[in-house]
């Protein structure tokens, strides 16, 4: 059984590390003093009233589609209900008239390919993911695989995993789809879908899958990941990348270099025997200044890319008026690392490599008293990387420090891994989506990228495909409990409800089609 340290314990020993001075830390100079005039994005003015009004008919079903997808477990993590769910996914791609449809084997979870040729001229690719992450029931207000309507104040809201993180936008914009070829008799543009289990994971496999249908890939125009980005106060945040990420495990285990080498022990030889368990921490903490904030890893903030001028009129944008306050009460904090505020703390979040304890465990914590000397100890790490940073590079850079400050019998497993992606704000497919979202919504902010990592290096950097991964809709609680979508807002709302946020993608498809000029 895997079982957390103590807390107190485990704190106490990384408060043994190095001490960094404030100025040792990278800073990172934005490149422009100007901010992006967005006002010149003219908002989309199509129309396309006998498809909103198919939408408003079919609502309900609609609605019951997202139910039956959250319905379904997908827990990649503990391969719960996979197949099935891929089988759904596609399924519905064949209800809804792709002509090709099928499972892609892969060394792990199947992948799910789709094809709707509509012959036309431009090709959009979309990328989904049908995973989820695992779920604790007793942590949650309503059951996590039903999907019922739960009230809130903005709202009634579908709650269940999976209902934002993605199978909720995933399946409203399949619906979308669905409405426009029943009124139209087609798609203005031909879709390719390339869907995989295993983005929880880190996406270990989906390069296998673009292995399949690279060339046919590299024909597309841009890639669409649906995706809800609007805040409680119905304004849009437009998403221009993701960072990268490293995913490891640490193992601490006796040996040669001292502790039990078969099997836990009595806990008073620890009067002569070593701990795994300490050694971990000790070398978990030996990476960090004693606040756990800076990496004292050699090299490890060498290759970040600093902001260039596009990114830094971005930034700009948003710094006039974003504090963080609205991350605080979303996260329940009551402030962040060395009480950064304003766009310090942004330039923090948009620039910095991570090094986080995701999870530790080793011996007892369970009930009662049982006094033992473990003989293992296992930690999951994760590093967020931006532009420019390798993940086996800094593999790498761990090895080495782990090496050289003692540890060379701390085992490193890796269990995934990816660059970062990021495309431009000029790009005739980001343009076109930000007219659409302009019919709908208030665009808040444009961010060169977000912290959390997603694949998405597959085709901004292999194939050379801009990517956009935005949408109407608010949804919140991705990977913890109560995780729910908006579906239906109150009177009054400026957030868009399923209805709105499938009228969105039905404009979004129409405007690719002719996208806007820059």
């Amino acid at each position: 059984m895997k079982c957390i340290l103590n807390v107190s314990f485990c704190l106490g020993l990384l408060l043994t590390s190095a001490v960094i001075a404030a100025d040792e830390y990278p800073s990172y100079s934005l490149a422009s003093s100007d901010a992006y005039d967005f006002s010149r994005i003219e908002a989309y003015t199509g129309k396309h009233e006998g498809v909103y009004a198919h939408i408003d008919k079919n609502l309900e079903g609609h609605f019951k589609n997202l139910q039956r997808w959250v319905s379904q477990p997908s827990i990649s993590a503990q391969n719960i209900g996979i197949t099935e769910m891929a089988e759904l996914l596609r399924d519905d791609l064949a209800a809804i008239g792709f002509s090709e449809t099928t499972l892609v084997p892969t060394s792990g979870h199947p992948g799910v390919w789709g094809y709707y040729d509509a012959g036309a001229e431009k090709t959009l690719l979309v990328y989904m993911m049908y995973d989820v992450q695992p779920v604790n029931e007793d942590d949650w207000e309503s059951p996590p695989f039903e999907g019922k309507l739960v009230d809130r104040d903005f709202g009634r809201v579908m709650m269940a995993r999976g209902a934002t993180n993605q199978k909720g936008p995933e399946r409203a914009f399949l619906n979308a789809l669905d409405s426009i070829i029943k009124v139209n008799g087609t798609l203005p543009v031909n879709l390719m879908l390339l869907a995989e289990g295993e983005e929880e994971l880190g996406s270990p496999h989906y390069p296998e899958l673009v292995d399949v249908y690279e060339q046919r890939l590299k024909t597309a125009d841009g890639v669409l990941f649906p995706f809800n980005s609007q805040n409680l106060n119905g304004e849009l945040t437009v998403l221009l990348g993701v960072k990268g990420i490293l995913y490891w495990e640490l193992e601490s285990k006796g040996g040669a270099w001292g502790g039990p080498g078969r099997s836990e022990i009595h806990g008073s030889y620890k009067a002569v025997v070593d701990s795994p368990a300490q050694r971990l921490i000790s070398a978990i903490a030996s990476m960090t200044s004693a606040d756990g904030n800076t990496i004292l890893i050699e090299g490890y903030y060498d290759d970040v890319k600093p902001p260039t001028v596009e990114e830094s009129m971005l930034i700009n944008t948003m710094g006039k008026d974003w504090s963080g306050e609205d991350w605080k009460k979303g996260l329940s904090l009551s402030k962040f690392i060395h009480g950064l505020e304003g766009q310090a703390a942004l330039m923090r979040y948009l620039y910095d490599v991570t090094l986080n304890v995701d999870g530790i465990w080793s011996g007892y914590t369970g009930e009662g008293v049982k006094t033992i000397l473990p003989h293992i100890a296992t930690a999951k790490m994760d590093s967020r990387l931006p532009l420019g940073v390798d993940p086996d590079t800094q593999l790498a850079r761990i090895r080495k420090h782990l090496d050289d400050s003692g540890f060379s019998d701390i085992t490193i497993r890796k269990l995934s891994g990816y660059p970062a992606a990021q495309t431009s704000v000029g790009a005739p497919l980001v343009l076109a989506a930000m007219g659409v979202f302009s019919k709908w919504a208030s665009i808040d902010n444009v961010m060169p990228r977000i912290g959390g990592s997603a694949p998405f290096y597959q085709f901004t950097e292999r194939l050379g495909l801009p990517l956009v991964f935005n949408g109407l809709g608010h949804g919140t609680g991705a990977h913890g409990p109560n995780e729910y979508m908006l579906i239906y807002p109150a009177k009054g709302s400026s957030i868009a409800g399923l209805a709105d946020i499938e009228k969105s993608y039905v404009d979004l498809l129409f405007a690719l089609a002719k996208p806007a000029q820059d």
